[in-house]
């Protein structure tokens, strides 16, 4: 190739370049959260009008983790956990209660990092290495994936796709990752969006939050049954929530 030639190509790599990052980034646009629980029902993890889907994200973590198992066990009530293979890897009895109480497991990727910052190699490498370390703790191949940040990427739903995972994210959740977050402030952000059929994002760790934060989740769990109850809401995990599609790729 003469200096001409490369020249014209890599001007028209760079000229390339910006259209390749949208359509990389463009499933991120799901992260808008009133967009996507109007238009993208089974990414928001909209289920049957009387149940509430309870997921829990980031864990498990060996200092907070039993603590809300330990609730859920009194309250009679499963969730569905999406891990974190980085964190799973220290605490795999962990997951392992978790299954035994009859909790699902989802995977949250390995470290908790934006999905648009990697290529389709990496994207692929980071979900099977956590579903893979999933099931060989737990027993069980994981069907779900939640992505960091709840945003995905082309690269996400290819590797999706590729592993038999299926993306889904929430309608309500409590931003109890903030340092200001309270069982108050908590209760109140949930039942702000929440409807009957919604997915709720929780924290059972504070690995990627505020120090602490997850002590206003656990102090904010009690009220949200009992107010869930009162409305005639079961609460389950995603598994029992009647979500069309959740589980076909």
């Amino acid at each position: 190739m003469n200096s001409r030639t490369a020249k014209a190509a890599l001007l028209a790599a760079a000229g390339t370049l910006p259209a390749l990052a949208a359509l990389h980034a463009a499933p991120a646009v799901s992260t808008f959260g009133p967009l996507r629980n109007r238009t993208m029902p089974r990414l928001s993890g909209r289920g049957s009008p009387d149940h509430i889907a309870l997921t829990f994200d980031d864990g498990p973590d060996h200092l907070s983790t039993p603590h809300f198992l330990r609730l859920l066990d009194r309250e009679g009530v499963r969730a569905t956990f999406f891990l974190l293979g980085s964190m799973l890897a220290r605490s795999p009895g962990l997951a392992k209660e978790m299954t035994a109480a009859g909790h699902e497991i989802g995977v949250h990727g390995w470290a908790h990092r934006p999905l648009v910052l990697r290529g389709p190699r990496a994207t692929r490498d980071d979900l099977a290495r956590t579903r893979d370390l999933i099931a060989d703790v737990t027993g069980e191949r994981p069907r779900l994936f939640r992505p960091p940040y709840g945003v995905m990427s082309t690269a996400a739903h290819l590797a999706c796709r590729d592993l038999d995972l299926t993306p889904v994210l929430w309608t309500a959740w409590g931003e109890d990752w903030r340092r200001r977050a309270t069982p108050h402030s908590v209760y109140d952000t949930v039942m702000g969006s929440l409807r009957g059929g919604g997915t709720v994002l929780l924290h059972d760790s504070d690995c990627t939050s505020a120090t602490g934060s997850w002590r206003s989740t656990l102090g904010a769990l009690p009220a949200l049954l009992d107010t869930w109850r009162g409305h005639g809401w079961a609460t389950g995990p995603l598994r029992d929530h009647g979500c069309d599609g959740l589980y076909s790729t």
